[in-house]
């Protein structure tokens, strides 16, 4: 016989609960993220991340085997979030990983208004489609002090599941901007645009990154498109020595984020993160529509 609920704790022990089906909904379709305006965090670590950096979640969903782990149990007791505390196989069922975390956590997805005037280093990302790409690109955006980012329309959704568990906590320091007009941003940037292209015959290694810099990125098989690339100053790529045909777009963009740290380093600048306030004042965020 299951134990009962702790005090706060909602226990959920069948499919037809109506909390448990609009849980579920939020898990495995895309569009109700959507209408809701709600995203859906897996794991200690995200959570954790979340709760630092933007405050506390709006629901936690804990499986009974989860309760049993220390620091799903402490994190479920002190964050003040309403708990429902699922029967394994209720959680299971709609775990977005093989081997369920135990705990996943409902927030509202961060807003975040137009790309700010005056920033002085950004990255706009245009129709990265994999959610991995997306989330490891995030992820070295946030690692190399980048605070802003901005994604074009046939960009994959920043706060899908896959794209989260890649950023690996990236999203809570940056302001991502969804369903940008990336040439006008572009040409409306004060700095150095530089975007990338396999072939291009000038280095990375060999360009100026330690002023205003916007870094241009394209699509995993097209690249950019001639729109963006007619507005950069320079178009450069990473030398490759060896037999390989291409780089990844995600290891492109962080070999070209590390070497601006790298220059900046080198000049005495602190490679610190945007000096740019997030957009709206107060923490960083998120705008547009699910994918």
């Amino acid at each position: 016989m299951a134990s009962p609920a702790r005090p706060g704790f909602k226990a959920v022990t069948s499919r037809g609960n109506p909390r448990y089906k609009e849980l579920r909904r939020l898990v495995q379709s895309a569009q109700a993220r959507k209408k809701s305006g709600l995203s859906v965090l897996d794991g200690v670590h995200l959570i954790e991340a979340y709760s630092k950096h933007r405050g506390m979640p709006q629901q936690l969903v804990v499986s009974r085997s989860g309760m049993e782990n220390p620091e799903i149990r402490k994190l479920a007791e002190e964050t003040g979030a309403g708990c429902l505390l699922l029967a394994d196989p209720l959680f299971r069922h709609f775990s977005p990983v093989e081997t369920p975390t135990g705990i996943m956590a409902v927030v509202r997805t961060p807003q975040a208004q137009r790309p700010p005037q005056g920033m002085d280093a950004c990255v706009m990302l245009e129709d990265i489609q994999d959610p991995g790409n997306l989330g490891s690109m995030l992820r070295s955006c946030a690692a190399a002090g980048i605070r802003h980012v901005l994604l074009s329309t046939g960009s994959a959704h920043a706060w899908s599941p896959r794209v989260l568990r890649a950023g690996m906590g990236a999203h809570f320091v940056l302001t991502v901007y969804e369903q940008a007009d990336l040439p006008a941003a572009a040409r409306a940037f004060r700095g150095t645009r530089v975007a990338t292209r396999q072939g291009a015959p000038e280095s990375v290694f060999n360009t100026d990154l330690r002023g205003n810099v916007a870094f241009f990125f394209g699509n995993e098989g097209a690249g950019l498109s001639r729109d963006l690339l007619g507005v950069a100053d320079v178009v450069v790529s990473v030398p490759m020595p060896g037999p390989a045909e291409s780089l990844n777009v995600a290891a492109s963009a962080a070999v070209c984020l590390f070497e601006r740290v790298r220059q900046l380093r080198a000049s005495g600048q602190p490679p610190a993160a945007s000096r740019q306030s997030p957009a709206g004042g107060g923490k960083p965020g998120t705008r547009g529509t699910d994918r």
